[in-house]
């Protein structure tokens, strides 16, 4: 699968994909708002693998893919679409960028071509992602994409020793359709 935006080629994962990937999973800044540890190799090859398995399912209901930034052709993180099960049509999003390229509307740009992709080739009626409360920046590109503010749920993740509030966001394909700025 391969899909194209303006400065982003969103490509499957391949193995020799771990280098990219954990450098940027090893920054600190990105590392702010995640649960993970220190990651080593066989962490990322791992992280990897379910993505590749992932791929081989059949009907497929994951597409987590690798950002490829085409300037560079550099890998800069990933986005995806998840639903539940097969006959679901809701799907959660997810992304991540490495802080290298923070701020410069990659997020906004993968995020609204996975939504693109979901509602018009996956058929979905509703979408859905969250963040962790204190991420004001993957908040804004949430709402930047179109989505909306549902609620938020105090307490929901507990990693770094301590208990993180979520903010939950969705879009309907009506909303969707109807915003003309994206």
């Amino acid at each position: 699968m391969l899909i194209n935006s303006e400065r982003l080629i969103l490509r499957e994962f391949i193995v020799e994909d771990w280098q990219a990937i954990l450098a940027y999973q090893s920054d600190s800044r990105y590392l702010q708002f995640d649960e993970s540890y220190n990651r080593d190799r066989a962490d990322v090859e791992d992280f990897i693998q379910m993505f590749l398995e992932q791929q081989k399912q059949l009907p497929r209901i994951k597409f987590q893919l690798a950002l490829i930034l085409k300037a560079e052709n550099k890998l800069i993180g990933n986005c995806g679409i998840r639903k539940h099960n097969f006959k679901s049509s809701e799907a959660e999003l997810g992304y991540e960028i490495s802080p290298n390229y923070w701020g410069k509307g990659y997020a906004t740009e993968a995020a609204s071509t996975i939504l693109k992709f979901g509602f018009e080739k996956l058929k979905l009626y509703r979408i859905w992602s969250h963040c962790i409360a204190e991420n004001s920046a993957s908040r804004k590109v949430l709402e930047k994409v179109g989505m909306k503010f549902k609620r938020k749920l105090a307490k929901n993740e507990f990693f770094k020793n301590r208990d993180w509030d979520t903010l939950e966001f969705e879009i309907i394909k009506d909303e969707w359709l109807n915003q003309s700025d994206l």
